[in-house]
């Protein structure tokens, strides 16, 4: 193969994300990570606490922020991104009124709802009686209708009695064409329903999560990392590259500047610098890889590592995904 240990390919999707949720239709978790100030912090306190990194209720397991982006492989990747304004997530909880023998069931749900984003999230994750009541309200609603309320019904089926059905509906629901990207950035709470996308992500292991999960849940703490900004979902835009490759840099929108890392997405032959090591992913078609002096084949389903920053050059044709350093 040339010089050892510069390419070397290994077979699978490793970098396939979600894989679980591709191969089941099970949502991953809704979650938000923090930024580097709050990791350290939170790493630190938890650090001085004694708390083994094993432990479940672990929230920290560095001391780095872990901002991502993700683009779908295929038509159909739905994902869950950022709080949207208080007015939708009212008329949704209208209508599930509307459609109720119960409504009054409802009414403290959509009285905190509308007094703002963030009350109504407190709300939702406060363990009171009445939001249990609410959950299984609306989850009957969805399953007497389940055309017109799809995404309750379908997690309520997947996580019964789980306040984050009702959090899923506080937040934009998204589903992206293949090429389509979203920009994951601090705070940003979310969730990927099903589908099949390329995630690229900071070298981190925190999540502080908000439902959909068996897994560790810390309100308190999730709240202080959330920015609860309604808005539309952020997506990312790629940036032409030059003959047959395009980049989603998190620099094209404000939230993600200075972030040293991107996503190339490489569909004919092209040759790339990548400023440190970097990991190719072929999701459809083969290609042929080489940099100083060695080779290495990457057909479909291969994952090729570049030890270090090198001149890439690429020959084939589909869909090969370049993640690298900038």
């Amino acid at each position: 193969m040339g010089r050892p240990g510069r390419l070397g390919a290994v077979v699978g999707y490793s970098a396939a994300v979600p894989a679980e949720a591709a191969g089941r239709g099970i949502p991953l978790s809704l979650q938000a990570h923090p930024t580097p100030e709050q990791a350290a912090d939170g790493f630190a306190r938890e650090e001085a606490a004694g708390i083994p990194l094993t432990a479940r209720e672990r929230n920290y397991k560095d001391p780095n922020a872990k901002p991502e982006l993700i683009v779908a492989v295929e038509d159909g990747f739905e994902a869950l991104c950022g709080f949207r304004p208080v007015d939708e997530t009212r008329d949704l909880i209208d209508a599930l009124a509307a459609a109720s023998d119960a409504p009054h069931e409802l009414a403290p749900w959509r009285d905190a709802a509308a007094t703002g984003v963030r009350e109504g999230f407190a709300w939702l994750l406060s363990g009171a009686t009445e939001v249990a009541t609410a959950v299984a309200a609306a989850s009957v609603i969805a399953q007497a209708h389940p055309r017109r309320f799809e995404l309750i019904d379908r997690l309520s089926r997947q996580y019964p009695g789980d306040p984050g059905i009702l959090v899923a509906q506080m937040l934009n629901h998204v589903t992206l064409a293949a090429g389509e990207a979203l920009w994951l950035p601090a705070g940003n709470i979310h969730a990927y329903l099903r589908g099949t996308g390329v995630e690229l992500m900071g070298p981190s292991d925190n999540v502080l999560r908000g439902g959909l999960t068996p897994k560790h849940v810390d309100r308190d703490e999730l709240a202080k990392v959330l920015d609860f900004t309604p808005g539309p979902p952020s997506r990312l835009a790629p940036l032409a590259r030059g003959a047959n490759v395009v980049a989603y840099r998190p620099m094209s929108v404000p939230s993600g500047a200075g972030v040293g890392f991107e996503l190339l997405l490489i569909t004919g032959d092209a040759t790339v610098q990548t400023g440190s090591a970097a990991i190719a992913l072929t999701v459809e078609g083969s290609f042929a890889l080489s940099a100083d002096g060695a080779d290495a084949a990457a057909d479909h389903g291969a994952v090729v590592f570049i030890d270090a920053p090198a001149e890439v050059r690429i020959t084939g044709s589909g869909r090969l995904f370049l993640a690298a350093g900038v």
